[in-house]
């Protein structure tokens, strides 16, 4: 039996027990929001034949051989948490890791919890709640070997799967164990005794990811590799202008298509309910489907999304620069006046363009609808609760209706947090009940269909004081919203460094109108206003005759919490400072220096960044060479990361931190901006929006972790954001060029 599949007895067995045995854990996250477990995730159920495994908990499956099987209940996007969490568990249930087999589970909140990969989150909502679920099971389980025994439980211990009575001389494996112990009494979550860190032997150890001899292998393991008996295939045609209508189709030479099965006209969710701004053509192949869109003629309503454009944005944006902002963000004292009365201003304008997300697997989704009214999905998700509630929604059916199979996600970066492919795969299955059909976009839907990172436009000045203290500051932001406020992932933080600690500030906003969907890249927010606030400090801290480095020393001050407009997080002053001097002294940093002579022609120079991003306080160096006046090579990074008082999986961690680099590389110095014209995405493939190659990636990724004495945080997005700035403060320091728009280009 799978973990998913006992999951009917496992209810069956919660209903028999009486609800106030049920134990609540509350959780505070950053942010305000309660993360709520009840009994269910200690829930035993004694069930099944003798020799057979036992679901002890609803993450946990004693099997005979005395191996035990966790389920892994958050979204696999390449970020180890299907490895991570079971081990939060395995360090508490007291097993030896080598006894450990993992499961995805379904998507289920109701029994799991919050499943969502995304902010980085996994670690700090579930640091608590895995270990607990470990903790209450191996309580249980000693529950029931004193039982057995007749002694008391606080007399025996546990190690590698067994419960020891030292004193009497004997032990037993969980297995023999499992079946009483599944009768036992549920511990009170939040009083269950934990490990000390100095006893874990599990957490802080270095995991390979249990996925990854699977994905050498190139077994099948993505959304992408979904196949089901009798599946049916369906490519997609979809109004290029966002917000367009169907005005009229004509499938008459579609249908005549051996092969082709259906024509269904569907809602991406992008327009009103009622409406459609895609037709799904589904065949007894992709191929035969996607090359049956060539022959479908369809009429779009998109007059009104014409007028959107890459060039017109920009002229609005340079207009709005020279105009008051609409709307306060943050304000104290008086900047202008400030700003007037300071020794020395510096001024500068810095930009980002819009951005896609290009998951090397693109977007898909497998779905059956059957005769009795209801839906199965196997979907590459990051946030299938809320796949739930659109797909629910969009076809008007229960929630509970829904079974949802989480595959493994080859790639997201938060592409896959939005529902869109699921909510068409849902409508396309409706329309052929009774057999599975796997919608599947091909590169350019990709591209040109994606929820784009918003760009964005800073003019910032800063006043010094005679001894080069900053003493003012002022951004005006320029992006895109609706109503005076932002639209998703084009929200700047009110508390923005260094605006807190600057005695007069002033940061305002302005926000042009655009027909795109926006969404969140990996380090949304973080990865553009790092990049712009850190290059600034940089020009700010020259113009003061210091480096950025001693600049963010003096401006951060004394050690100190700082609030942030997020409930319950701060910022600590204290923390930013230890990974600022870590990453210096492990890179021999000696404040500002001018090129550096290379070979031929090239020059080298180094930069520094730093961004709180996601929990995470991350301080990076960089060094690059550039060749030729215009190509720049990034040699070797150094990265000091506070993440807290724990790293969950060195290995991981590592990697995890690896890849951010690449990816800031790519951000900075290849990814190109996304072009708009008449209200529609232009881009066709990788040539309009290439991806890093490996010899662009540098050899060397140095890694410091600076431990604290705070909760252990995620690392999906805190170690991206400094690379970006740290890359153009190099380049100013190779070439003397300041570079205020990405990607970073010399030309």
């Amino acid at each position: 039996m799978s973990i998913v599949k006992d999951r009917e007895a496992a209810g069956a067995a919660l209903s028999r027990r009486s609800l106030n045995r049920r134990s609540f854990l509350a959780a505070s996250l950053a942010g305000g929001a309660v993360l709520t477990f009840d009994a269910r995730i200690a829930l035993a159920q004694a069930t099944g034949a003798a020799g057979e495994p036992v679901l002890l908990t609803a993450f946990i499956r004693i099997n005979a051989d005395n191996s035990v099987t966790i389920g892994a209940k958050n979204p696999e996007i390449g970020q180890g948490v299907k490895t991570m969490l079971p081990m939060l568990i395995a360090e508490e249930l007291d097993v030896a890791w080598n006894q450990v087999r993992i499961e995805q589970t379904d998507a289920d909140d109701k029994r799991y919890g919050l499943q969502v990969a995304g902010g980085s989150t996994a670690t700090p909502n579930n640091w608590l709640p895995m270990r607990q679920a470990g903790a209450a099971a191996r309580a249980m389980l000693v529950a029931a070997a004193a039982k057995q025994w007749g002694v008391a439980p606080a007399s025996l211990s546990t190690e590698a799967g067994k419960v020891i009575d030292k004193a009497g001389g004997r032990s037993m494996p969980y297995a023999a164990l499992a079946r009483e112990a599944a009768g036992m009494p549920v511990p009170d979550l939040a009083t269950v005794p934990l490990k000390p860190a100095d006893a874990f032997h599990i957490i802080g150890q270095p995991m390979q990811g249990v996925d990854t001899p699977k994905i050498v292998k190139g077994t099948p393991l993505f959304g992408i590799d979904t196949h089901l008996p009798g599946m049916l295939h369906a490519a997609l045609v979809k109004c290029p202008a966002f917000g367009g209508t169907i005005a009229r189709i004509d499938d008459a030479a579609v249908r005549g298509i051996p092969g082709v099965v259906a024509v269904v006209p569907v809602n991406s969710g992008l327009v009103p309910p009622g409406q459609q701004d895609a037709v799904a053509i589904v065949a007894d192949s992709w191929w035969k489907a996607s090359k049956a869109r060539e022959k479908l003629v369809v009429a779009w309503d998109d007059a009104a999304q014409k007028q959107f454009s890459t060039a017109g944005y920009a002229k609005q944006a340079a207009d709005a620069l020279g105009a008051a902002p609409q709307a306060d963000l943050f304000k104290a004292g008086d900047a202008d006046k400030a700003l007037a009365g300071a020794t020395k201003t510096v001024t500068a304008d810095y930009s980002y363009p819009f951005l896609a997300h290009a998951t090397l697997e693109p977007q898909n989704c497998t779905a059956l609808w059957t005769a009795d009214g209801k839906l199965e999905l196997w979907a590459p998700t990051q946030n299938p609760g809320a796949g739930r509630k659109e797909v629910a929604a969009m076809l008007g059916i229960a929630p509970e209706a829904m079974t949802i199979h989480m595959t493994r996600i080859g790639g997201g970066f938060g592409r896959r947090l939005m529902s869109d492919y699921m909510v068409l795969a849902a409508q396309v299955a409706k329309g052929v009940p009774g057999r599975p059909v796997k919608l599947l976009w091909d590169r350019t839907d990709d591209l040109r269909h994606d929820y784009y990172r918003p760009a964005g436009w800073h003019r910032f000045t800063a006043g010094l004081d005679a001894k080069g203290a900053l003493i003012a500051f002022k951004d005006h932001f320029i992006t895109f919203g609706a109503d005076g406020k932002p639209i998703r992932a084009a929200e700047m933080s009110s508390t923005e460094f260094p605006a807190p600690v600057v005695p007069d500030a002033h940061l305002g906003a302005t926000y042009l109108k655009t027909n795109l969907p926006t969404g969140w890249l990996r380090a949304p927010t973080s990865n553009a206003m790092a990049f712009v606030y850190q290059g600034f400090l940089d020009e700010v801290a020259e113009a003061a005759g210091i480096d950025l480095p001693e600049l963010m020393r003096r401006t951060l001050g004394e050690p100190r919490e700082l609030p942030t407009e997020r409930k319950g997080l701060v910022f600590h002053t204290g923390r930013a400072r230890s990974v600022i001097d870590a990453v210096c002294k492990a890179a021999n940093w000696t404040g500002r220096t001018g090129p550096a002579k290379g070979a031929g022609d090239a020059v080298k120079g180094r930069g520094f960044g730093f961004y709180f991003s996601h929990r995470g306080y991350f301080a990076e160096v960089v060094d690059v060479t550039v060749s030729g006046g215009t190509s720049v090579k990034v040699d070797k990074i150094w990265m000091a990361g506070d993440i807290g008082s724990q790293v969950i999986n060195p290995l991981n961690a590592e990697h995890q931190s690896q890849g951010a680099a690449i990816d800031g590389i790519a951000q900075a110095l290849v990814w190109q901006p996304v072009v708009q014209e008449a209200g529609a995405v232009t881009a066709d493939n990788f040539g309009d929006f290439p991806l890093l190659r490996i010899d662009a990636v540098p050899r060397d990724v140095a890694i410091t972790w600076v431990k604290s004495d705070f909760p252990p945080t995620g690392l999906g997005e805190p170690a991206l954001p400094p690379v970006i700035p740290a890359i153009a403060n190099a380049i100013r320091a190779a070439t003397g060029k300041r570079l205020r728009s990405l990607p970073l280009q010399l030309t």
